[in-house]
């Protein structure tokens, strides 16, 4: 089940990447939002060109991807629509959007897919490791606060993986389960690090370019 969630997240993601663009959700985003968006385009891209796809396998993403952005710029230009309908109408387009893209690669591509995935978890895992060894030293934390900080990571990756698992959830309740759990994280965080270590932090993310900054440690795009 998981290679299947893998898979189809990594899928769906390279068929926005074919034409470089950004599927569009909102009308107005926040320029780090963009900036994300763009950084997984980039990534999602050079995946791709390691797939070796023909040329015919090229133009049907070509053409479903623009298919895509078309019923998505249809559904926004309706003003009578209400938000539930508009969210369960999305949610019914992406669905079918992923599931024929899907159908374009071969098996063997996404094989390779899934391993690109699982060494791409592993490379972050061990970044996120090097993040928090660096945050030690800088923040000048104790045992006491590293080991607390690495529980709060942990549960909070847990807990993330648990909300995109859960097939109960539309795409858009697990962004804003996500969203709610990034704020009590958030909040935790305050509980943990002292008035000086949060001003500290806080000033070394703004100090990073916006491409660098910190990311959640698993990163699906969906």
């Amino acid at each position: 089940v998981m290679k299947k969630l893998i898979l189809s997240a990594v899928v769906f993601s390279m068929a926005v990447a074919v034409q470089a663009q950004e599927i569009p959700e909102r009308k107005t985003e926040r320029p780090g939002m963009l900036e994300r968006k763009r950084h997984h385009v980039r990534h999602h891209r050079m995946d791709l060109q390691k797939l070796n796809l023909t040329e015919d396998q090229k133009a049907k993403f070509k053409s479903q991807n623009e298919s895509f952005r078309k019923q998505v710029d249809e559904l926004k230009k309706n003003e009578n629509i209400t938000v539930k309908d508009f969210k369960t109408k999305m949610e019914s387009i992406r669905k079918e959007h992923k599931s024929k893209v899907e159908g374009i690669l071969t098996a063997d591509q996404k094989a390779q897919l899934e391993k690109m995935k699982t060494d791409g978890i592993a490379k972050q895992k061990e970044m996120a490791k090097q993040r928090a060894e660096r945050m030690k030293t800088n923040l000048g934390l104790t045992d006491e606060q590293s080991s607390r900080m690495e529980s709060s990571r942990k549960e909070m990756g847990e807990k993330m993986k648990a909300i995109r698992e859960n097939k109960s959830l539309s795409d858009e309740q697990k962004k804003e389960q996500l969203k709610e759990l990034h704020k009590k994280q958030k909040e935790n965080m305050k509980s943990i690090l002292t008035k000086e270590q949060l001003e500290k932090l806080k000033e070394s993310r703004h100090k990073r370019p916006e491409g660098e900054r910190r990311k959640p440690e698993v990163k699906e795009t969906i």
